[in-house]
């Protein structure tokens, strides 16, 4: 089986179109989308249409509940923005999403933790331009009852793949639609595999028009998503 696992997009559907077109020389089996679909400046709705007309396996992250209702707690503007764009249809697929799923008798996919689509799990969230990798008994703590070969998470865009010391893969492919710190503005994915050696991981950045994307977020009144869908070097205080 060959998975391409995408996470993150935030409503940046010129990166999701510049994934979407390597995944398509990929020759996958299935794609699976890991949440946070649509909350973002640029293109809410063209992400949504573009996701919604995927044959995916697609959960849901907390940015797509807070956009269903801007009114809870931990919604932002982007997530009104999101929610102001959306048509009747793409919201009632984004509040339908289950928040984990399984894909076949291996895959475990989720987007933060299996138990809190808020919590990281591969990464601490950035403290300046450092994150922690937490140790292997945290890691393992919330994989506690899951069997799968393969768990897959999001949530914190950063681009990571381990394994346990039980031999079962976590992976997160990072962010199709906003990076941050790393100073890489590429749209990020996975592809994931399983060869005669057991479950592997590709991570992948893929170029696109930043720029045009930086200004369409900037246009809609977002001028510090702009500078960090440009770069890549921006932290998370400029998303506000």
């Amino acid at each position: 089986m060959r998975l391409a696992v995408i996470s993150d997009v935030h409503g940046n559907a010129p990166a999701l179109d510049a994934v979407l077109e390597h995944i398509a020389g990929e020759h996958v089996d299935a794609i699976v989308l890991l949440g946070d679909h649509v909350s973002g400046p640029i293109d809410p709705k063209g992400a949504a249409e573009r996701l919604m007309g995927l044959d995916a396996v697609a959960i849901r992250g907390n940015h797509d509940r807070w956009t269903v209702d801007t009114g809870s707690r931990g919604a932002g503007a982007v997530d009104r923005f999101a929610q102001g764009r959306l048509s009747a249809e793409q919201l009632t697929w984004l509040a339908g999403l289950p928040a984990t799923a399984e894909v076949g008798d291996e895959i475990f996919v989720c987007h933060g933790t299996p138990e809190n689509d808020e919590t990281p799990w591969l990464d601490n969230f950035y403290d300046g331009r450092t994150t922690t990798l937490p140790s292997e008994e945290e890691v393992a703590g919330h994989a506690r009852g899951i069997d799968s070969a393969v768990i897959l998470c999001g949530h914190t865009h950063i681009a990571r793949t381990l394994r346990l010391s039980d031999g079962r893969l976590i992976a997160n492919p990072g962010s199709v639609g906003m990076q941050l710190v790393r100073g890489s503005p590429d749209a990020h994915y996975a592809i994931v595999e399983k060869g005669r050696r057991g479950w592997q991981t590709a991570l992948i950045a893929v170029p696109y028009d930043t720029e045009a994307a930086a200004k369409l977020a900037e246009a809609n009144g977002f001028p510090g998503w702009g500078e960090s869908i440009r770069h890549g070097w921006a932290g998370p205080e400029s998303l506000g």
